[in-house]
């Protein structure tokens, strides 16, 4: 029987790479799926609406785009490679990620972030409901994270 090898941490940081550029064709998708469905249409699109779809999709993509830069830069510097490898198996790390919800709520949010940019895109009444839970979820999620990281 042949022995399962797990990928090493360079590895696992090129396939983050790729899942990255796939996050970006998908939103770009969207966008345009969006756009052919009518949606965002600044005659029913409130500000706050227009302002929060707008940091979304874009400040999503441009954290996608820097988060592709970082791990780049990664793989070309060992020293770099190495000290984040650390941080990201580092105990501490870990247990106040995994006390503030883990990657459920990491999830959560993504999904919030996507239902309530589609929300303010087409309908007032879900927007604000989705924005209230985003809001709640992340404040929540830092509090939670914030009284852990006193107590430890």
């Amino acid at each position: 029987m042949k022995k399962s090898r797990s990928p090493n941490y360079t590895d696992r940081i090129r396939w983050r790479i790729r899942l990255l550029w796939v996050l970006i064709f998908a939103m770009l998708v969207y966008m345009v799926v969006v756009v052919e469905l009518g949606g965002g249409d600044s005659r029913r699109m409130t500000e706050l609406a227009a302002v929060t779809s707008r940091i979304i999709f874009f400040g999503g993509l441009i954290y996608v785009g820097t988060r592709i830069h970082h791990n780049r830069k990664l793989l070309k510097d060992m020293a770099l490679l190495k000290e984040q490898q650390q941080l990201e198996m580092d105990e501490r790390n870990r247990y106040l990620h995994d006390k503030s919800g883990g990657i459920v709520v990491d999830l959560l949010l993504l999904i919030l972030l996507f239902v309530t940019n589609t929300t303010a895109l087409f309908d007032m009444a879900a927007f604000y409901t989705a924005f209230a839970i985003l809001a709640a979820a992340v404040v929540l999620k830092g509090v939670t994270y914030l009284v852990y990281s006193r107590i430890s």
